[in-house]
């Protein structure tokens, strides 16, 4: 399994590609070419995902050393979608597998939710100018984690406490910038879609984490399994979407976001093929800044996990300060 030595030399790419660009790799590098000439290239040795957007050529050599040197491939539409995936994984930890299908307590779905609404809390205290609004809101998410603190609030109870807080808070993360609510894949304004691409990013960097350990991925401890959802995946963001409302907030502050870059059709908000990668750049370098953190609690978890330790402890993600 990856430790985190190794993991501090690995990187994340994002290919924007087209129809003349072709990926293959030579000497254990993939390379991007285009008609002939080489127009990028890294080693499969510091590789831990590829992102690739757009259509394009992918070698059945560069399967080959994906599987060899444990790197994910994802693949995403021109729209920023994803659509397809190959991700290195270990086979046959079959111990684990065995307690995720037995694990049938509320405790750790509780932990994470608990988790999230402290990153939540963190967001909203890091904000320059707080309002009476803000403090309010903080003091409430406080109020909504205490409930969480015996671990033991059922499932029905939790998405309560979930929704409310995730309601306080996103009206005053976003207060300033009209701010309707959370519609997932709606994306009925810019904040909603930049959500949907930071948070697609966000799963598919945790999935690649879950598969190198052996999880179940379709195995949730909090959200229902339905046929094909990846609910492990779902449960483990929670305490990691903060990282990109933050990201989200910090870059409509600093004016790097332009309505003029998206596109709207039948009422949704997305972002057009020449402007994706300014906006990839720097909702990648977040994940990228803080995959040590991200990468040291999902190893933690699995830990705790298999050892079936206390839910006290378990880890907490703590975002770093950068």
């Amino acid at each position: 399994m990856l430790s985190l030595p190794d993991f501090k030399e690995k990187t994340i790419i994002f290919a924007f590609l087209s129809r003349e660009d072709r990926l293959n790799f030579k000497n254990d590098n993939v390379v991007i070419r285009n008609n002939g000439k080489i127009i990028h290239q890294s080693s499969c040795y510091r590789l831990f995902a590829l992102f690739i957007v757009g259509h394009t050529s992918v070698t059945t050599g560069l399967i080959h050393r994906a599987k060899k040197f444990g790197f994910a491939i994802i693949f995403l539409t021109h729209s920023l979608k994803y659509y397809a995936s190959w991700n290195a994984q270990t086979e046959g930890n079959t111990l684990l597998r065995e307690k995720q299908y037995r694990y049938d307590s509320p405790e750790i779905a509780n932990y994470l939710v608990f988790n999230k609404i402290a990153g939540q809390i963190d967001n909203l205290k890091q904000m320059r100018m707080k309002t009476n609004a803000v403090n309010g809101a903080i003091q409430v998410l406080q109020q909504l984690q205490s409930r969480l603190n015996s671990y033991d609030l059922p499932l029905e109870s939790l998405l309560g406490v979930e929704g409310n807080a995730s309601k306080i808070y996103f009206q005053e993360m976003f207060r300033d910038y009209n701010w309707t609510g959370r519609k997932p894949r709606v994306k009925h304004d810019l904040i909603n879609s930049l959500m949907d691409f930071g948070y697609t990013l966000l799963f598919n960097m945790v999935e690649a984490l879950l598969r190198l350990y052996g999880f179940d991925v379709y195995k949730g401890v909090y959200h229902k399994e339905f046929y094909q959802r990846k609910s492990l995946v779902c449960d483990l963001v929670e305490p990691f979407r903060p990282l990109i409302d933050y990201r989200i907030r910090k870059a409509f502050n600093l004016g790097q976001v332009d309505e003029n870059d998206f596109m709207k059709i039948q009422g949704q908000y997305k972002l057009s093929w020449k402007n994706s990668s300014k906006y990839s750049s720097w909702l990648l370098k977040e994940l990228i800044d803080h995959k040590i953190p991200i990468f040291q609690f999902i190893q933690s978890y699995y830990r705790s996990f298999l050892r079936e330790k206390e839910i006290q402890d378990y880890p907490v993600f703590k975002k770093e300060c950068l």
